[in-house]
C-alpha cells in the first residue's frame, strides 16, 4: 500500500506480481497433469527484503539431516521450489529453486502446526551441529531435542550423516514431541489440488474455529507443554495472513496430509493430537539400518550439544499406551501397513531385539596363523557353531550387515553401555567369562584399597652376583648416537626412535636403516608390526609421532609405505601395544584406538581404527594382560577390556586399584611362572602384586630404595631397571625373594627393559635388551648361563673339594689414643689380653682391629698428618709411627707369652690415621696362604682424610678367599645416612688386585667378582667402630633400660638393625651378626663404669660391632662378647668363628664341570622350548598344537643344517 493510502500497488513487497487467488488455485490444479512444464522456470523469484534471523545469516543455509526415506532417493540436483512441487513419483524438470527468504523468528505464542511448509532443499550444514542446537531460542523445550526418536529414520537434528551430503530435505518446524513430517505423499494417496495463494505465501492453516474439539495433548515427559514455535520462514504478519487464507478447511494443501492419514486431509484427530514419539527400532522389514547410518555407527562419533538423559520406564509405558490409543503412526514416509503400531521404547538396560547393533567382521587370518583360542566375553547360543577366535561376540536376534570403513578418524571414546550415550548407539553390557561379580563394575565386595599385606622384609642379598651377563655371541652394546627414549626388539633387530628412527642388527651391530622424522617431528612410540604368519614378523614397523601421526615403514626397502596423519588428532602417540594380530595405539589425550586385522590378517593404516575408546589422562604405564589393558595414572591402576566390536563392558572395575603405601606406578611385568599375578613397580622402589582372577592386591614388596623405571619377566626371574643405572634380577621362587644379580648396566638411569622371546624362536638366543639415558643399547643373556654354571659348580664343590675348618679370633676396640702402657694402671686392664688369648681355644687366625690409636681430637696432630706427605718407601718400621709400632710389638709379646704351645707369625699390619690392623696366623698355615694384599679407603673430609675409613686385608687359604675389614665410620647421633654412605663406598670400592683366570674366579670368588671388591670374597669379616646409635630415645631412658637389662627395647631402635630391616639399599644387609646380649659399649667415662656424664652426655650405643658374610654358611660364629677395659671410653668386643676353607682336586673338578655343562644344555633346551611356546601362543596367537608343530619343524631344519651337532 502506498503511503498516501491509495489503492494497493500492482506488485508485492518483494517485487512479485500479486495475482488473484483463483489463478494460483488453477496453477496448483494443473500441476499434476502430465507433460506440464513449470512456468518461467528460468526466472527466479525475487527475495523478499525481510531481515534474516541469526541462524539463517550464515553463507550456507542450515538444514538438519534426516533419515533417507525408503522410497528411491532424489538426485542431488533435483531442487524444489514453489512451482515445482510434485507428488511422489511425478516427473519434474524444474531448475533449482530461488533462494528462500530469511525471516526472523516468531514470538513464542501458541499457534497450531502449519498445514504446509516448503523449504528449498539444502546440503547438510558445513558448521558444527552443536552451534545449531545452541542457537535455538530459549523458549524451546530442550527435551524436544533430547527425547526425539533415536532411530536412524527420525534421529534428532544433532546427528549428521556425512554419507548423504546432497539429499534434499524438506523440514518443517514441528511442535514439541512431534516428529518432522515428510512433504511427500505415499503413492497410494494422490494429493488434492491446493488452493491458489499469493507469491509471498509459504504455508496455510485451517481456521481454528472450524476445527472440531480435540482432547488435550498428553504430556509424556511430565513437563509443562511448550507452545509450538512458528517456522523461521515466516514472520508474525505472514502467519496471520496464512490463517485467514485457511478458514475454508475443505481446501487443504496435499502436503498437509500425514503419511498415515489414508487420504483424509484436514482431520483434526491427525493435526491437533500430539503425535506419538517414534520408537528407535523400525518395524520388521525396515529394521535394517541404511548404509548412511551404518557408516555413522561404524565410526561411533556423536556430534551432540548435550547428552540425552535416560528414558524412564514409566515414560516408555506412557508412550506405548498413547500409541495404542491414537492408532496413528507419524514420521518419515516409508512403505508400511497403514495404522500398524510401531514398537515401543524399551527400558534402558535391556536391548531391543530390533535395536540397531553395530557388528564388526574380523578379517580372517591368513594361513598358517590359525584362529586364536577365544575368551567368551558375551553370552552365546550353545547351538551356534562358530570358528574359534580370540573374541567371541554375542549373537543378537537381528544383526545388521557389516558397516563400511570409517569416513573419518574420530570415533566414540566413551563407554557404549553408559546411559549417557544415545540409545540408538548403546550396547548392552555383557558378562566377561571367569570374571567374579565382586570385581566387576557395580561389585560391592571388591577389596578396599590399601588393605594388601605389606611385606617389610627385603629380598635376600647374601648371594648376589655382580657380573654382567654378557651374551657369548653378537654385539653386546650399540650406541644410538642421538637422544632416544623408545625402542622395540624383534629377534635380531632392534629399533629406536626419536628425531631419527634407526634399526640395527644385534648379531653384528650393523646399522640397517636410518630414517629422519622431519622438522619438528619426533617418534614417540614404535613397534614391529605383526605379520600374517610367524615368518613374516619383523618386516615392518609402526611409528607414532608427537603430532598424532602413525607411520608404517618397510624395513627391506627402508621406505614409508603408509601413513595416517592426525590418526590421534594432534595428540602425541605415547604407546603402541600388541595384542596378537591387533595393535592398540594410545595418545596423551586418553584416546585408545584398536586396529584390528584386515582381510590379510594384519592391521592396516588404510582402513582406520576398528574401535576407539576413551581412557583417563595422565598415563604413566600400561600393560596388556590377556585381553585386558591395565593402565596406571599415578598410584591408581584401572582395568579395561578393549574389543574389536566394542560390545563388551569396556571398564572392568568400578574403582581403581590403589595402594596408599606405595608410590606412583612406573613399570609392570608378567611372569610365566606366576600366571595369575601381575607385578607393578613404583617410584619408591616397591613392587605390588595383583591377582588376575579377582583383582586383589596380594602383597607389596620392598625391593629397593631407588625408583623402578622398568620391569621385565623371564621365567621365574624378574628383571628391574632402576634410576641409578643398575639392573637387578630377582628370583621369585624363593621366600623372601633373592637378589640373583645386581650390576651397573648404564651410567645413567635405565629407561626401558624388554625381554624378547622372539629371539629364542628366530635364532635360538634368549635376550633382554636395555636402553639407558646414556643413549646406549645393551643386550643381556636372559638365561644367565654364566651365573647358572658358577652356582652349580659351587653347589657341587663338596664332590671335588676337600673341606677344612679353621678357628678364627677377631677383636675390635676403639682404644681412645691409649697405649699398651695404659693397661698397667689397673689389674683388670692388665690381664685383658692374657684372658682373651688363653680363652680363645688356640685360633688359627687372629685379627686385631684398632680404632683411634692416635688422638683424633688433637687438631695440631691431625693437621700434620693431613698435610705431611706419607712415606711411600722404606720398611714398615720406618713408615709406621711409634703408636702403631708399640701396639704391634705388644701383641707379638702377648702371643709369645700366653700362647706358648703354638707358634704364630705376623702375617700383615696396616695403619690408617688411627686405624690399625694386625693379622697373625699359625706357622703351619702360613705356607698355604697366597695372594696377600691390602688396601685402604679414606672417608674423612670427603674421602681426602683417613680419620674415617677402612683398612682391607685379603688373602687366600688354599682355594678359598678371605677378606678382613677394619672400619671407623662417621660419628654423631644424626649421622646415620653418612654412615650408610661410608659403608657403601667401602664395599663398592674396587681397590684390590683382580684375578684374571676365569677358572680361579669361578672357584675362589663369589658373586661373579674377580677379587677387586670386598664382596667378591667367599669369607668376609668386618669389625670396627661403626658408630651406629640408638634412635628416638633419650639418654636417661637408654641408661635406665640398660640397668634393668631391657636390651630388646634398645635393639629395636638400633640404627644398624633398623636399616637392615627397612632400607633395601643398606649394604650391610649382606652381612650377618650374632644376636647381641651385652650392654652398649659406648660411651663411658674413662676409668669408670659410668656412661657419659660430661657436658654432652652422649647416649649409650652399640658402636663396636662384628659382622660376617660367608658363602653357603661357611662361617659359624661361636661367641660374641664385650670385655671390661676402662682405659678407653669404648669397651672392646671379640668373637670366635669357624671358617670352612676348601682345597680343589683338579681331576674331580673337570668331571664336575662336564656334568654341569650337560645339565645346562638340557635346561637351556627346556627353557628355550617354554619361551618359544609362549611366544607362538601368547604373542603370535597360535594354538598349542600348531605352535608345537612349528617348533618341531624349525628344530628339525636346524638339525639338518648342522648334522654334526648331535653326533654321539
Amino acid at each position: 500500500m502506498d503511503p498516501g493510502g491509495g489503492p494497493p500497488a500492482s506488485d508485492g513487497p518483494d517485487g512479485s506480481s500479486i495475482k488473484p487467488v483463483s489463478s494460483l488455485r488453477a496453477k496448483f490444479e494443473n500441476m499434476n497433469k502430465a507433460g506440464d512444464a513449470p512456468t518461467t522456470p528460468a526466472t527466479p523469484r525475487p527475495v523478499s527484503p525481510v531481515p534474516k534471523p541469526e541462524r539463517l545469516q550464515s553463507a550456507a543455509p542450515v538444514a538438519a539431516p534426516r533419515e533417507p526415506p525408503a522410497v528411491p532417493k532424489m538426485r542431488p540436483k533435483d531442487k524444489l521450489n514453489l512451482a515445482g512441487l510434485h507428488p511422489l513419483g511425478a516427473n519434474t524438470n524444474s531448475p533449482d529453486s530461488p533462494t528462500r527468504p530469511g525471516l526472523p523468528a516468531v514470538s513464542p505464542r501458541p499457534i497450531h502446526p502449519p498445514s504446509l511448509l516448503v523449504e528449498p532443499p539444502q546440503s547438510p550444514p558445513k558448521r558444527s551441529v552443536e552451534g545449531t542446537v545452541g542457537d535455538r531460542p530459549g523458549f524451546l523445550n530442550t527435551d524436544s531435542l533430547v527425547k526425539q526418536p533415536l532411530s536412524p529414520g527420525t534421529g534428532p537434528r544433532t546427528f549428521k550423516i556425512p554419507s548423504r551430503p546432497h539429499t534434499p530435505i524438506l523440514e518443517p518446524r514441528t511442535p514439541v514431541l512431534e516428529p518432522r513430517r515428510s512433504p511427500r505423499l505415499t503413492p497410494s494417496q494422490p494429493p488434492s489440488p491446493p488452493p491458489p495463494r499469493r507469491s509471498t505465501e509459504l504455508r496455510r492453516e485451517r481456521s481454528v474455529k472450524d476445527m472440531k474439539p480435540t482432547p488435550p495433548p498428553i504430556n509424556r515427559a511430565e513437563k509443562p507443554t511448550v507452545p509450538f514455535r512458528s517456522s523461521y520462514l515466516a514472520d508474525a504478519s505472514q502467519v496471520q495472513e496464512l490463517r485467514n487464507r485457511l478458514n475454508n478447511h475443505e481446501k487443504v494443501s496435499p502436503f498437509s496430509s500425514p503419511p498415515s492419514s489414508n487420504g483424509s486431509p484436514g482431520t483434526p484427530e491427525e493435526d491437533d493430537i500430539p503425535p506419538e514419539l517414534p520408537t528407535r527400532p523400525r518395524p520388521q522389514i525396515h529394521s535394517r539400518q541404511p548404509p548412511e547410518m551404518q557408516g555413522l555407527g561404524r565410526s561411533n562419533t556423536f556430534h551432540v550439544g548435550f547428552e540425552p538423559p535416560p528414558v524412564h520406564h514409566s515414560v516408555a509405558s506412557k508412550r506405548r499406551d498413547q500409541s495404542d490409543t491414537n492408532g496413528v503412526s507419524k514420521g518419515p514416509i516409508t512403505p508400511q501397513l497403514t495404522g500398524e503400531h510401531r514398537p515401543v521404547l524399551p527400558a534402558r538396560p535391556p536391548q531391543s531385539a530390533l535395536e540397531p547393533v553395530r557388528t564388526v567382521t574380523v578379517a580372517s587370518v591368513a594361513p598358517p596363523r590359525p584362529p586364536r583360542p577365544g575368551v567368551n566375553t558375551n553370552v552365546q547360543d550353545p547351538g551356534t557353531v562358530t570358528t574359534a577366535q580370540k573374541r567371541v561376540s554375542s549373537t543378537p536376534t537381528a544383526q545388521l550387515p557389516p558397516p563400511p570403513s570409517r569416513s573419518h578418524g574420530r570415533s566414540m571414546t566413551v563407554d557404549r553401555t553408559s546411559s549417557r550415550v544415545p540409545s540408538a548407539f548403546r550396547a548392552t553390557p555383557t558378562p566377561v567369562e571367569t570374571r567374579p561379580a565382586d570385581a566387576l563394575i557395580g561389585g560391592a565386595n571388591r577389596p578396599e584399597p590399601g588393605l594388601a599385606p605389606a611385606v617389610a622384609a627385603y629380598p635376600d642379598t647374601s648371594n648376589t652376583n655382580r657380573s654382567k651377563p654378557y651374551l657369548s655371541k653378537g654385539a653386546h652394546e650399540i650406541a644410538t648416537k642421538y637422544d632416544s627414549r623408545v625402542f622395540a626388539v624383534c629377534g635380531d633387530l632392534v629399533c629406536t626412535t626419536g628425531t631419527l628412527t634407526r634399526l640395527w642388527n644385534l648379531l653384528d651391530g650393523d646399522l640397517l636403516m636410518s630414517l629422519p622424522m622431519g622438522e619438528g617431528q619426533r617418534g614417540s612410540s614404535v613397534i614391529f608390526k605383526p605379520g600374517h604368519n610367524v615368518d613374516e614378523e619383523g618386516k615392518r614397523l609402526w611409528i607414532g609421532n608427537n603430532f598424532g601421526e602413525l607411520i608404517e615403514v618397510d624395513i627391506v626397502t627402508q621406505s614409508i609405505v603408509s601413513n595416517r596423519p592426525n590418526s590421534h588428532g594432534r595428540h602425541e602417540i605415547i604407546k603402541i601395544h600388541r595384542h596378537y594380530n591387533e595393535l592398540w595405539t594410545l595418545d596423551e589425550g586418553g584416546t585408545l584406538h584398536v586396529w584390528g586385522p584386515d582381510e590379510t590378517g594384519v592391521p592396516s593404516l588404510a582402513n582406520g581404527p576398528t574401535q576407539s575408546f576413551r581412557l583417563p589422562k595422565g598415563h604413566l604405564f600400561s600393560i596388556v594382560v590377556d585381553d585386558e589393558l591395565w593402565l596406571s595414572t599415578g598410584k591408581e591402576i584401572r582395568v579395561f577390556l578393549p574389543t574389536l566390536d566394542g560390545r563388551a563392558q569396556f571398564q572392568v572395575l568400578v574403582r581403581p586399584l590403589i595402594q596408599d603405601g606405595a608410590g606412583d606406578v612406573t613399570a609392570g611385568a608378567l611372569l610365566t611362572s606366576e600366571p595369575d599375578k601381575v607385578f607393578f613397580g613404583h617410584t619408591d622402589g616397591k613392587i605390588s602384586i595383583y591377582s588376575r582372577s579377582n583383582y586383589s592386591c596380594l602383597a607389596v614388596m620392598n625391593m629397593s630404595g631407588y625408583k623402578i623405571n622398568s620391569l621385565a619377566g623371564v621365567g621365574q626371574y624378574m628383571w628391574a631397571g632402576f634410576n641409578n643405572g643398575k639392573i637387578s634380577v630377582y628370583d621369585m621362587s624363593q621366600t623372601p625373594w633373592a637378589v640373583k644379580k645386581d650390576w651397573q648396566a648404564h651410567d645413567n638411569p635405565v629407561v626401558k627393559l624388554i625381554a624378547d622371546p622372539s629371539s629364542v624362536y628366530r635364532f635360538d638366543r634368549y635376550q633382554v635388551v636395555s636402553l639407558g639415558a646414556d643413549n646406549m643399547l645393551r643386550s643381556w643373556d636372559a638365561l644367565l648361563q654364566e651365573d647358572w654354571l658358577s652356582g652349580e659348580m659351587k653347589n657341587k664343590d663338596t664332590s671335588y673339594c676337600t673341606m677344612e675348618k679353621l678357628k678364627v679370633l677377631c677383636l675390635t676396640w676403639n682404644a681412645g689414643a691409649s697405649t699398651p702402657n695404659s693397661l698397667r694402671y689397673s689389674d683388670g686392664d692388665a690381664s685383658f689380653f692374657q684372658n682373651l688369648l688363653q680363652s680363645s681355644d688356640s685360633p688359627d687366625i687372629l685379627i686385631f682391629g684398632f680404632q683411634e690409636l692416635v688422638d683424633l681430637e688433637d687438631k695440631t696432630a691431625t693437621a700434620k698428618r693431613f698435610l705431611k706427605p706419607k712415606k711411600k718407601e722404606g720398611s714398615d718400621q720406618e713408615r709406621m709411627s711409634h703408636q702403631y709400632r708399640d701396639w704391634r710389638d705388644f701383641l707379638v709379646r702377648s702371643l709369645d707369652d700366653y700362647m706358648s704351645g703354638d707358634l704364630y707369625q705376623l702375617l700383615h699390619t696396616a695403619p690408617l690415621v688411627g686405624l690399625f690392623t694386625c693379622v697373625f696366623v699359625k706357622a703351619d698355615l702360613r705356607e698355604r696362604i697366597t695372594n696377600l694384599s691390602s688396601a685402604e679407603v679414606k672417608r674423612g673430609m670427603g674421602g681426602l682424610h683417613g680419620n674415617k675409613g677402612a683398612i682391607v686385608v685379603r688373602f687366600m687359604v688354599d682355594d678359598t678367599s678371605l677378606c678382613f675389614i677394619n672400619c671407623h665410620l662417621a660419628a654423631g647421633q644424626s649421622g646415620a645416612n653418612q654412615r650408610h654412605n661410608d659403608i657403601a663406598a667401602i664395599l663398592d670400592a674396587s681397590i684390590l688386585p683382580g684375578e684374571r683366570d676365569p677358572a680361579v674366579r669361578m672357584d675362589s670368588y663369589v658373586g661373579g667378582g674377580d677379587g677387586t671388591q670386598i664382596l667378591d670374597h667367599e669369607l668376609c669379616l668386618l669389625n670396627g667402630d661403626l658408630n651406629y646409635r640408638i634412635d628416638t630415645m633419650s639418654r636417661d631412658t637408654v641408661v635406665t633400660a640398660v640397668k634393668s637389662g631391657n636390651l630388646t627395647k634398645l635393639l629395636e631402635r638400633d640404627q644398624l638393625l633398623v636399616a637392615r630391616r627397612r632400607n633395601p639399599g643398606f649394604r650391610l644387609r649382606a652381612f650377618d651378626e650374632m644376636p647381641i646380649t651385652f650392654a652398649p659399649t659406648y660411651k663411658y667415662d674413662v676409668g669408670t663404669d659410668n656412661y657419659d656424664t660430661s657436658e654432652k652426655k652422649r647416649s649409650p650405643a652399640w658402636c663396636d660391632r662384628l659382622l660376617y658374610r660367608g658363602s653357603r654358611g661357611r662361617i659359624e660364629q661361636l661367641d660374641y662378647r664385650r670385655h671390661e677395659v676402662r682405659v678407653s671410653d669404648h669397651r672392646p668386643v671379640s668373637g670366635r668363628f669357624r671358617f670352612t676353607v676348601k682345597r680343589i682336586d683338579p681331576r674331580k673338578r673337570a668331571t664336575a664341570w662336564m656334568q654341569c655343562q650337560q645339565r645346562w644344555e638340557d635346561l637351556r633346551v627346556k627353557e628355550a622350548g617354554e619361551a618359544k611356546l609362549y611366544y607362538l601362543t601368547k604373542i603370535i596367537g597360535y594354538d598349542v598344537t600348531t605352535a608345537q608343530r612349528l617348533i618341531s619343524e624349525r628344530s628339525n631344519r636346524r638339525d639338518h643344517r648342522s648334522p654334526s651337532r648331535h653326533r654321539e
